[in-house]
C-alpha cells in the first residue's frame, strides 16, 4: 500500500508537508497541511518597485517587450553608474547576510537578513514576487542546483548552500551568488566549491570587447570537465540592467548558440552551475526548486559584469580581503 503523501495548499507550493492547520483541529475538521515556509515578507510602499511586481503572475511586461529583440543594451554613464550602485548595495547585503551563516541556522532567518538588509538600503529584493517567487532570495542547500525557497530547515554541518540576491534599487537591478560551507565540510564538497569558483573567475578573464558570449561556455566546461565535473545547461547567465533578465543569453557549457559580441557597455551575469555528478536536473512540486537527478551535490557563483574599453569590471566584487568569496575565508 502507498503511504499519502501530503502537500502544502500555500498557493504556487506544493511542497511535501506535515504541519496541521492548528484551528482545523480545533474545530474538528479534516486538517489543511502545509510545510514550513513561512509567510511572504513585505516591502514598504515608498521603495521603488519592478514592474512584475504588479502583475497577478509576476510577469515583467518590459521584459516580455523585448524578447524577441536580440539587440544587447549599451548603457551611457549614468546608468552605468546606477548599475554600479545598485550591484554595490547587493554586496553589501551578501556580505551582511554571509558573516552570518552558520550550523543550525534556518535558510528562512537567512532570508529575513536579506530582506531586512535590502529594505534598510530603499532596495526591493528582486526575486520577491518575480513569476510569483515567494521569498527574498534563493538559498540552495547541497543537491538543490538554483532557485531553492528559503524554509525552516535548519543547516547541518556539512552542508553547502548557495545564497542568490539580486536588489532593484532606483530602476536597475544588482545579481550576485556565492556557495557557503557549513561547518565541518568534506575535502569532495569543498573542491566541487573551489572549482565552481575558479570556472567563473576563468571565464571572467575573458570578458573585453570583441569576445563572442557563446565563447564563455567553452572555457567553463573545459575547466569543469578537466576536474571531472559537469555543467548545468538549462540555467544561463543573462543580460542584466533595468530589466531582472534581457539578452543577452550567456550560456556556460560548449558548443553553444549565444548570439552577440561583448561591446562596452554591455552589462550581464555570469553564474555557473557546476555539478559532481551528471549534469541533468529534476524539479520539485514547487515549480521552483531545482536538484540535480542523481542527488549528488551541486555548487555555483556569480558576478554582474560591466564590459569596458580595455576589459571589464566586476560590479559585485567583495571590498574585503582581495575580492575572494567568502568559503575562501575558512581555507
Amino acid at each position: 500500500m502507498t503511504d499519502v503523501v501530503n502537500l502544502c495548499q500555500t498557493p504556487q507550493c506544493g511542497k511535501p508537508a506535515t504541519l496541521k492547520c492548528p484551528v482545523c483541529l480545533k474545530l474538528k475538521l479534516p486538517p489543511a497541511f502545509f510545510c514550513s515556509q513561512s509567510q511572504r515578507r513585505t516591502v514598504p510602499e515608498s521603495i521603488e518597485r519592478p514592474d512584475y511586481v504588479c502583475h497577478p503572475r509576476g510577469i515583467s511586461l518590459l521584459e516580455m517587450s523585448t524578447k524577441q529583440s536580440s539587440v544587447i543594451q549599451v548603457l551611457n554613464d549614468e546608468e552605468i553608474e546606477a548599475m554600479r550602485v545598485s550591484c554595490k548595495l547587493a554586496r553589501e547585503v551578501m556580505d551582511e547576510a554571509a558573516a552570518q551563516i552558520s550550523v543550525g541556522m534556518t535558510t528562512d532567518e537567512i532570508d529575513r537578513i536579506v530582506h531586512e538588509a535590502s529594505i534598510e538600503r530603499d532596495c526591493y529584493p528582486s526575486p520577491l514576487g518575480y513569476h510569483t517567487f515567494p521569498k527574498s532570495c534563493c538559498t540552495s542547500v547541497n543537491e538543490v542546483i538554483c532557485h531553492g525557497i528559503p524554509d525552516l530547515r535548519p543547516l547541518a554541518d556539512g552542508d553547502i548552500v548557495n545564497l542568490d540576491i539580486t536588489l532593484y534599487h532606483r530602476g536597475f537591478h544588482g545579481d550576485l551568488n556565492e556557495t557557503f560551507l557549513v561547518g565541518t565540510v568534506s575535502d569532495a564538497a569543498k573542491q566541487l566549491v573551489q572549482v565552481t569558483y575558479e570556472c567563473l573567475a576563468e571565464a571572467i578573464k575573458i570578458v573585453k570587447p570583441g569576445t563572442k558570449y557563446r565563447e564563455i561556455g567553452g572555457v567553463i566546461e573545459k575547466y569543469a570537465r578537466s576536474h571531472g565535473f559537469s555543467v548545468v545547461r538549462s540555467y544561463c547567465g543573462h543580460g542584466i540592467n533595468r530589466l531582472f533578465h534581457t539578452v543577452p543569453t550567456v550560456p556556460h557549457y560548449s558548443k553553444n548558440k549565444a548570439i552577440g559580441v561583448m561591446k562596452p557597455g554591455h552589462t550581464f551575469t555570469i553564474e555557473p552551475m557546476i555539478n559532481q555528478g551528471t549534469y541533468h536536473e529534476i524539479h520539485w512540486p514547487d515549480k521552483w526548486t531545482a536538484t540535480t537527478a542523481d542527488g549528488k551535490l551541486s555548487a555555483q557563483f556569480e558576478h554582474t559584469l560591466l564590459v569596458t574599453d580595455t576589459g571589464c569590471d566586476i560590479l559585485t566584487v567583495r571590498p574585503t580581503n582581495g575580492g575572494q568569496p567568502w568559503f575562501m575565508d575558512n581555507f
